[in-house]
């Protein structure tokens, strides 16, 4: 079975030595937990370590942020993206209604339809193996009814798995215990995977749980981590004290 590694050290081990290559895996959590982070470290990690080019289709944050978050740890989009090893499809101008000057973008203004043809072209362009999806509770808040939401949702598991790329879907969750926003994302992905910070003895803590990845073993344990100048990084496992 083909594996993608995330290169996030401690991560690739929890989940039997990567990311089952084709798959797309639901990654959620609160505001601050990580989660573009993540969503960029696997990307970056994919086209400067394994020679797999990747694809961030950013819905909420626009490009020339996204690029400026990912600088902070010395992840230089810029330079990936003028080799044809990342592409940035910017949903969020046109969801905003703003000019932009970017490549890969939604000229007839923001739609499913037009997304998916910029994804299309993208994926194509690049011969990705690796797409982020930043992020989906955006999708699902353009609409009041739950079926459409639900639609939404199911279309954009469907159009993933058509195009054959190891995906993450990012979705922000505002409820204690809650995996999505819409309650149906983690229905139409492979893998589920929270990120949380937690308030504990008033300080912040982070933490990871694999609560779902098909075909494959992956840990029932819920491990902290932290956000360092390289990234993220799982907290090294405690060896218990000899007697």
């Amino acid at each position: 079975m083909m594996r993608t590694k995330t290169g996030i050290k401690g991560f690739d081990e929890l989940v039997g030595g990567g990311l089952i290559s084709g798959s797309t895996v639901l990654l959620s959590g609160g505001t601050g937990s990580g989660k573009t982070v993540f969503g960029l470290q696997f990307l970056y990690n994919g086209a400067s370590e394994f020679d797999e080019p990747g694809v961030y289709v950013t819905i909420e944050t626009r490009p020339e942020e996204l690029r400026l978050e990912a600088q902070q740890f010395g992840w230089n989009l810029t330079e990936l993206e003028k080799s044809s090893r990342i592409a940035i499809i910017d949903a969020a101008s046109s969801r905003a209604g703003l000019p932009t000057s970017e490549k890969y973008t939604l000229r007839r203004g923001f739609d499913m339809s037009a997304l998916a043809e910029e994804i299309y072209r993208a994926v194509d362009d690049l011969k990705a193996r690796r797409l982020v999806v930043d992020c989906v509770s955006a999708l699902a808040m353009r609409f009041s009814n739950p079926s459409e939401v639900r639609a939404e949702v199911f279309r954009i598991g469907a159009l993933l798995r058509e195009i054959d790329v190891t995906s993450l879907l990012i979705s922000e969750t505002v409820a204690p215990g809650a995996h999505s926003r819409a309650g149906v994302e983690q229905f139409v992905t492979q893998g589920l995977v929270t990120l949380n910070l937690r308030e504990t003895n008033g300080r912040l803590k982070r933490d990871l749980t694999v609560w779902k990845m098909r075909q494959t073993e992956h840990s029932m344990k819920t491990h902290p981590f932290t956000i360092t100048r390289s990234g993220i990084e799982m907290a090294p496992k405690r060896r218990s004290k000899k007697s």
